[in-house]
């Protein structure tokens, strides 16, 4: 696999592009922060752009698996690259009209090119390959965030903000560069699907995850992992008003992006004792005993594990899902699949972020990771519970037809 210039392209360009995302994303909070006194209308920007992306959805899943993905990884490169001129404007006339342009056009792109980029990682390595590949694709991006971040947060001190945006538009730029290096081939039922995908939609999708349990399954608990991440951010903040300790928040980013790093690495040997889907529950409790275990956060290395667990867990969750749904599902659907997907996070990343937002002003914390808690097992339980009547009903369907 480190022979293969797509891989080494793929990763380099994860890489960049990690780092002009996170720039972008630090400059669009210091902004909103010097512009946008009110809170709730921060958080409707953000939700404006990520309805915008959920909107073309089932649109860039048609058209990803209709047309060349790299053409598809190019054009979606090239809106991200343009997205940015919005904010350039925004500075200039100090206007946040131009912004939730930028956040609407930025999320579109990304509605395009994050599936395609998944439909694309099957084409260049082979499905033994698959479950390493994307440990390391997303331990790059977990790289990039840090980077991103951090260089972010240092060049605020020292530069202004349009500084911070020619940077991230440099980023794109030679994102589309490593795009373009790509050299892989479609097999010809994708790229000859134009007639046979004609107004499908996702209910072709639906009609798969049924007929392939282990990928619906993947889906239904991909729930777990989003009712921690929803709401990430703001259970950082109540942990370190909790603790009265400003330096934890650094401290929990830390611990849980390295954790994922770890998490991700090591999945390669992990599958080697055990089943994809075995995996999928193992990680899946882990998360919920890192989401229960935060009952007690007032305690600071109790935090740290719970947030270390997190990651790890995730690490190698994301890993095993993706995996599952690339070499599961025929590649013709990948397109579909993946934007379905894709929105299918944000529309739940949205949910749990309104919902901690409640919890944390009625119930508090402790209260509410317990209720997240016991949600997962809830839906691990659920599944284990599906998968046993689907295993009962295919062994009565067998022995009746012997």
């Amino acid at each position: 696999m480190w022979k293969n210039k797509n891989v080494w392209t793929v990763l380099t360009g994860e890489l960049i592009a990690g780092l002009g995302l996170w720039l972008g994303i630090i400059g669009n909070l210091e902004f909103m922060q010097k512009h946008i006194p009110s809170d709730f209308m921060k958080s409707l920007i953000m939700f404006v752009g990520l309805l915008a992306g959920v909107m073309v959805g089932p649109i860039a899943g048609r058209i990803i698996d209709q047309s060349s993905k790299k053409k598809v990884l190019l054009y979606s490169g090239f809106g991200r690259l343009i997205s940015v001129v919005f904010m350039f404007l925004a500075l200039h006339f100090e206007n946040i009209w131009f912004m939730v342009l930028f956040m609407i056009s930025i999320q579109i792109s990304a509605a395009f090119y994050f599936p395609a980029l998944q439909a694309v990682i099957p084409l260049i390595v082979r499905d033994q390959e698959l479950l390493q590949m994307n440990g390391i694709h997303m331990n790059v991006a977990t790289i990039g965030r840090i980077a991103g971040t951090s260089v972010g947060g240092a060049l605020l001190v020292i530069m202004s903000l349009e500084y911070l945006y020619a940077f991230s538009m440099i980023a794109y730029a030679l994102l589309l560069v490593s795009t373009y290096l790509l050299d892989f081939q479609d097999t010809a039922k994708e790229t000859n699907t134009k007639k046979q995908t004609k107004g499908a939609g996702f209910a072709e999708v639906f009609q798969i995850l049924k007929e392939v349990p282990i990928a619906s399954n993947a889906l239904v608990l991909y729930i777990i992992p989003l009712l921690f991440i929803g709401g990430f951010n703001l259970m950082v903040i109540d942990i370190s008003e909790l603790q009265h300790d400003p330096s934890i928040k650094g401290l929990l980013y830390t611990v849980e992006g390295v954790s994922f790093m770890i998490g991700a690495f090591i999945i390669k040997y992990v599958s080697k004792t055990a089943s994809p889907h075995r995996l999928m529950y193992f990680y899946g409790f882990l998360i919920a005993g890192a989401h229960l275990s935060l009952f007690f956060s007032d305690l600071k290395w109790m935090s740290l594990f719970s947030f270390a667990l997190f990651g790890f867990s995730v690490g190698g969750f994301f890993p095993v899902a993706s995996t599952i749904f690339q070499t599961k599902i025929a590649k013709s659907y990948h397109g579909r699949l993946f934007s379905f997907r894709n929105m299918f996070e944000r529309v739940m990343f949205q949910i749990v972020l309104l919902t901690t937002g409640l919890f944390l002003d009625t119930i508090g914390l402790q209260y509410m990771v317990l209720i997240f808690g016991v949600v997962s097992l809830c839906i691990l339980l659920f599944s284990l519970l599906r998968q046993k009547s689907a295993a009962n009903t295919t062994e009565v369907n067998n022995s009746q037809s012997m």
